[in-house]
């Protein structure tokens, strides 16, 4: 273990822990279905509040204010089995996807919803999924009933991808059951065309991705498998189906699982250019035979060798890392690379799984959320895709451990040009509540500010604000979703009301946003392009991905931070498969849309209209 993690573990310790109860704090037994650290002492703000819905403060910079019920997405609510959460199932929530389906410029929203047992025994009618089309005025209307999109199924994740490059993006749906592919039809309708395309799969499917692994232009999907859960014979304690030991947590009864309970496997679809897809787990190398319980995904280059690679969140096991061979198959890097454990040595329970430069040295980094009582983790890149988890030294370890997190992402919220934190918390156990342990059951979001590559500072939670709403969140994308340049943060907690948080930083700072439209030769929608800006002397990145955060897909449009620069010094565009293009950017504060080979063919600038009115 590192010097500075030692120290930083024993001074954290020394502040908030009486001497004589460090021996009782870690005599405690922890849970044996997860994956977590020892019991830590509970730690409450200044009005007796547990931490993880307290410590907010009177005032202070509004970083995003909630516009839920204004902009119509808290009509919506996610349901997912019972308020006990008797079952693994009922716990875990789903994601979000962030499409522009009817392509009119604007981000639109789909929120993937849950089930219950009565709902799948025909006892009472489905929860439905919601797509809310965006009115270009702060409002959204669901119309997942007339685009065909409603799912109907006990639903967990989706993501993103244009897999026919017929210009209009597709939408994949993970299921308890088989899953679904919606076809878009151009017309505000979809298609699920997923018996025919072969990608139905069963059971428990979690966060998919689409990528192009094999180069040959067409958006393949990796689908990772959670646990092999039976309706007919479910995770009772000291049934045939699980043991005791896996179904405490700190000494209580509590649902069992994951651990004690059999995995799924994974799943690589080759795409076959005819709406059909072939899968090729096996032989890719990327079947996931020890069966781990696999959460999120996402198709990335992480060695920067022009070639996507794939990484996986597993929870309470060894997380995934695969290296792109370049021949059809992948490398299993996981352990090599450092991704697999934390720098403890233990597994974690992985959740989220967040991409970015956040220190613009041109590598991207990993951050995935993890169980409470044990810290998220950031894995930093240091070259050629090998990793090293710098949690404690970022300054995002100890502020995360009394937290339970999910959806994640790197974004610039204040276009300063370093991608800052968000994470979505809320524990699994509603138990916790009863508890002293200084956790709860509905948890705040975290932001941590960045710090110029070196360290994350956490943004206070100033009352009444975004970052102070108490929710026990899942899913999580971000987005810029009324084009003014700001990322905006959408949330699906478990069995509540879709929650819409506002990006109003009071900063100035200018930005751009490429929508890039791939040629013949790659995917249509360019998932997989790396793009490196320069602006004042340092270089971002930006990557089009699908998939992510938790069992989620964010925005892809690629968005820069500024800073006070106003005007850019170079754009850097290397396409899936290969081909690098140098494009001008005129002005700033804009959303360019950028064609392979034909540099710029789009513009929009919604503050430009503004000012004119």
């Amino acid at each position: 273990m590192p010097r500075y993690r030692c120290l930083a573990a024993a001074l954290f310790l020394a502040a908030v822990l009486p001497v004589a109860s460090l021996a009782q704090q870690a005599q405690q037994p922890m849970g044996g279905g997860n994956a977590t650290g020892g019991a830590h002492a509970a730690i409450h703000d200044a009005e007796n509040r547990p931490i993880t819905a307290g410590g907010f403060v009177k005032s202070g910079p509004v970083v995003y204010q909630d516009i839920s019920q204004k902009s119509g997405l808290a009509s919506w609510t996610h349901v997912m089995g019972t308020p006990q959460k008797k079952f693994i199932i009922e716990a875990n929530g789903s994601g979000i996807c962030l499409l522009d389906y009817n392509n009119d410029g604007w981000l639109d929203i789909y929120l993937v919803n849950g089930s219950t047992y009565d709902a799948l025994s025909g006892k009472t009618a489905p929860p439905h999924a919601a797509l809310f089309r965006n009115n270009h005025d702060g409002t959204f209307t669901n119309v997942a009933n007339v685009a065909g999109v409603e799912n109907d199924r006990w639903g967990f994740g989706c993501a993103v991808g244009d897999y026919d490059n017929d210009g209009w993006p597709d939408l994949y749906v993970t299921n308890f059951g088989q899953n679904r592919l919606y076809h878009n039809n151009h017309d505000g309708t979809f298609t699920d065309v997923a018996v025919k395309a072969g990608v139905t799969l069963g059971n428990w499917s979690t966060g998919a991705t689409f990528g192009d692994y094999d180069g040959d232009g067409r958006l393949d999907l990796f689908v990772p498998g959670y646990v092999h859960y039976d309706m007919s014979n479910p995770p009772i304690p000291g049934t045939k189906a699980v043991s005791y030991s896996f179904c405490n947590f700190r000494g209580i009864s509590v649902m069992c699982g994951p651990r004690g309970l059999e995995g799924e496997p994974d799943h690589l679809f080759h795409n076959n250019g005819d709406g059909t897809f072939t899968d090729v787990s096996v032989k890719a190398g990327v079947s996931d035979p020890n069966r781990y319980y696999g959460f999120s995904s996402v198709f990335v280059d992480l060695n920067n060798d022009g070639k996507v690679d794939l990484a996986v969140a597993d929870d309470s096991t060894p997380g995934y890392l695969y290296i792109n061979k370049g021949d059809g198959t992948f490398e299993d890097d996981s352990y090599a690379s450092g991704f697999a454990l934390n720098q403890d040595g233990r597994e974690i329970a992985g959740m989220g799984l967040a991409v970015g430069d956040y220190d613009n040295a041109g590598w991207d980094s990993l951050f995935v959320t993890d169980f409470s009582d044990d810290y998220d983790v950031l894995f930093h890149n240091d070259g050629q895709g090998n990793f090293s988890d710098v949690s404690y030294h970022a300054g995002v370890a100890q502020d995360t451990i009394p937290f339970l997190g999910w959806g994640d992402g790197f974004l610039d919220y204040n276009n300063d040009g370093w991608k800052d934190l968000f994470t979505v918390n809320g524990h699994v156990y509603p138990g916790v509540d009863k508890q002293d342990w200084g956790t709860t059951f509905a948890q705040r979001p975290q932001l941590f500010r960045n710090e110029q590559g070196k360290k994350f500072a956490l943004v206070p939670p100033v009352e009444n604000t975004g970052l102070a709403i108490v929710t026990p969140g899942r899913g999580a994308a971000f987005g810029d979703l009324f084009n003014d340049g700001k990322i905006d943060v959408v949330i699906s907690p478990l069995d509540g009301h879709a929650i819409l948080l506002r990006n109003v930083n009071p900063d100035h700072h200018h930005w751009v946003e490429l929508k890039l439209i791939g040629g013949s030769k790659g995917p249509r929608d360019a998932v997989g392009a790396a793009v490196y800006l320069t602006v004042n002397g340092i270089r971002q990145r930006g990557d089009v991905l699908s998939g992510g955060s938790y069992m989620s897909s964010n925005d892809q449009r690629v968005h820069f931070g500024l800073g006070d620069a106003s005007n850019v010094d170079k754009v850097e565009i290397h396409w899936p498969g290969g081909q690098m293009e140098t494009v001008h950017l005129p002005s700033v504060d804009r959303i360019f849309t950028i064609t392979q080979g034909k540099g710029i063919t789009g513009e929009l600038c919604t503050a430009c209209k503004q000012a004119k009115k």
